[in-house]
Formats: structure tokens, sequence, C-alpha cells
């Protein structure tokens, strides 16, 4: 089933009145569970892509449907409340809020998506546990290392039980035993639980993990391969 629906997506920047073509139409298909990578080198559209998909930029021309839903007919307000239900976002600086503990930081999505509190605290804690950290979920940010910190964040893409998550750059501030040790993880919850992740990276401990490889160029799908 496919879960996101990129058609024909084009993304026009005007920086000093010249036009700057990020995207140029771009068509792409990912379905429930997969585990894929967008690759490409700086200024390929990577992140431009993964903002469109995540409804936090809007294309020029073209669609994107998640799941039935065009997300580009929707307000902003709307939109708002779309990502907080059906969209989690890993970024490579954490974004964690630095006053808050782990487990604050899991239950905030919850929190905006008005659940009760007992039901904030036991999925944060059942998440906090699944990735590794029972041990700190009343630390805050301050206190935890780099990988800790995107294990948090990771917790928190997956506390509002999304369709999917996109990671952008997730492992770009990380030593090669935190990269190892989150993206095991994020492969256990793709196989187990068959959560789809998207990835836009450089790094190539993640595209070797990758079961499918995006490559954009000059804002164009240059290849498109399933392992």
């Amino acid at each position: 089933m496919s879960v996101i629906s990129v058609k024909g997506v084009e993304k026009t920047y005007n920086l000093e009145k010249i036009p700057v073509y990020a995207l140029r139409g771009v068509d792409l298909e990912i379905q429930e569970g997969e585990f894929t990578a967008i690759v490409g080198p700086s200024g390929s559209g990577k992140t431009t892509l993964l903002n469109i998909i995540g409804g936090l930029d809007r294309p020029s021309k073209g669609e994107v449907l998640i799941g039935n839903e065009n997300i580009n007919n929707l307000s902003d307000n709307k939109l708002i409340d779309f990502r907080k239900e059906h969209i989690g976002f890993v970024f490579q600086s954490f974004n964690l809020i630095p006053v808050l503990t782990a487990m604050e930081n899991v239950e905030f999505i919850m929190m905006l998506q008005k659940r009760p509190k007992a039901e904030r605290y036991a999925r944060a804690k059942e998440l906090l546990v699944e990735v590794g950290l029972s041990e700190k979920i009343n630390k805050r940010p301050s206190e935890l290392s780099g990988g800790q910190q995107q294990r948090v964040a990771v917790a928190r893409a997956l506390a509002s039980k999304p369709t999917f998550i996109l990671a952008d750059e997730p492992t770009a501030n990380l030593d090669s035993v935190s990269t190892s040790g989150l993206l095991d993880m994020m492969a256990e919850l793709n196989q187990k639980e068959k959560i789809t992740f998207v990835f836009s990276t450089h790094d190539q401990r993640v595209i070797d993990r990758a079961r499918r490889v995006v490559t954009l160029i000059d804002g164009k799908i240059a290849s498109d391969e399933r392992r």
C-alpha cells in the first residue's frame, strides 16, 4: 500500500529575482514498511523533497498525497494538525527541548494531541525502553550523549503513531558507534513494527542499510534502486 505519492513535484525559489530550480518534476511512490534513503550531492534537492513530503514546505507545482489526502489542498492550520497525527520527524540537530526531560520531550507531541496524561506517560515510557533509554527517562538533553539524544528524538517521532517517519541527515552529528546503534534500532523498528522510514542522507552507513536508494541529481530522480 502506498503511504506517500509524489506526483510531478516542482519547487522553484526566487533568489534575487533569479529562479533557482530545486526540484524538477519528481514522481515518487513510497510503500508501507519501506526503509528508503534519498541521496545525492549537496544542492540536489534531497532536503527540499523531504520538507515537501512532510508538509514543511509547499511545491510550486505538482501534488503530494499522504494516503488519500492531498496535503497541498490543506490550509496552514489543517496541515499542522495533519502533521501532528501522521508524520514523525527526526532532524540532524535533534531539536529536543532543553528544559524538558527525555520523558517530557517524548510526551510533548502527545500533549499537543491532547491525549490523557496516563496514556502519554505509558506510551513515552514504553518507547524510551524500546530505544534503550529506560535508565535515562528523567535526564535532560544536556545530560545525554548525541546518540542518546537522537534516540529520544526517534522515540518522540514514534509517539504519535505516525504513518511514516522522515529523517533528515539523522546521523550527521553522531560518531560511528552511535550511528551504528541508531541504525540498528531503526532497522529493527522497521522490520518488527513495519514502520516506514524515509531518510535524506550523505552517510554511506545509512545508504548501506537502506533497502531502497533514490538518487537525486539537479532536482530530478537519476536512479531508483530496490535491494
